[in-house]
């Protein structure tokens, strides 16, 4: 492995690979979102999730994410907040929007772990992009007993107001001052499953009762139709912020297709784990900073 912390040269080499591709496929990670200011933990975290911190001893956005909530009124009051901060409103910081920018003119393909939607909201085309983990905007069956997800914007925007919290026109909540808000929302929001009555939950992989609908497999069936027709193509794979957690859904296949193919290129992005396999390092450029940093500068 390799990796680089003086990365000027590095960022003009990148620029290179960028404007001789034909086709650049994007692998975002968790790394991309926190660059754009989704930060899980710290101030973020604390102002809005204090009283869960106080109550139940979470202390980060990601770890609250798994906790054993004693009822589904408290599971739904956590993760209403938790999906209307980071899926309805955008990143603080213009990361994407500056992706965007620097892709708009290319012909790319989005592979993506990320669930939090900012590709949209920063007005990528969605019939390029391919959310392999989930959505938080959706919701399915516990169990799940068909193969169906559902939009939860209104009904989130319920139990959001149900907890006291006001929303701003920039979609940041408010608690009016000297109030505290409600870790539970009323029984009556919580949603039960349209088919069988079960309660519903998040749409996110964690285990094999993840549900990949009709929209799930049309965007893998496009990110798989994209690669295949590119293949004649000077490609570039182009990772960003992807860490250890899942390499084997956008990493792992990234180093193998560019390994495999001598017209292709690999860049990777990722303050602190920008690495490459010797076998593919003539074609190949590690980033060692913030993406936005780089972005920006690009």
């Amino acid at each position: 492995m390799t990796s680089t912390t003086d990365c000027s040269a590095q960022i003009r080499q990148l620029n290179d690979l960028l404007t001789a591709a034909d086709a650049v496929v994007i692998g975002a990670g968790a790394g991309l979102s926190t660059s754009a200011g989704f930060t899980y933990s710290g101030q973020r975290f604390l102002k809005y999730f204090g009283d869960f911190a106080d109550k139940f001893g979470i202390r980060d956005i990601y770890s609250g994410g798994f906790y054993p909530f004693p009822d589904m009124e408290t599971y739904w009051a956590w993760w209403s907040r938790h999906i209307w901060l980071n899926r309805y409103v955008k990143a603080p910081k213009p990361v994407y929007d500056q992706l965007l920018e620097l892709v708009r003119e290319k012909d790319y393909f989005v592979l993506t772990t990320n669930v939090d939607h900012q590709f949209q909201l920063a007005r990528f085309d969605k019939q390029r992009l391919f959310y392999t983990q989930g959505d938080y905007g959706l919701m399915q069956c516990i169990r799940p007993c068909h193969k169906k997800t559902y939009d939860n914007y209104n009904i989130v925007l319920q139990m959001i107001r149900a907890q006291g919290f006001s929303i701003r026109e920039d979609g940041k909540l408010i608690m009016p001052a000297g109030k505290v808000p409600e870790t539970r929302v009323p029984s009556e929001l919580v949603p039960h499953c349209p088919v069988c009555g079960s309660s519903m939950v998040m749409n996110l992989r964690a285990d094999e009762t993840f549900v990949e609908d009709e929209g799930w497999r049309q965007a893998a069936a496009r990110y798989a139709g994209f690669l295949q027709s590119r293949k004649s193509c000077k490609t570039l794979f182009l990772e960003l912020g992807v860490g250890g957690n899942t390499p084997g859904i956008i990493k792992y296949p990234f180093w193998r297709m560019t390994a495999a193919d001598p017209d292709t290129n690999y860049a990777c992005i990722n303050f602190g784990e920008a690495g490459v396999p010797k076998e593919i390092i003539s074609r190949s450029v590690c980033i060692s900073a913030d993406i936005g940093d780089v972005l920006r500068i690009l």
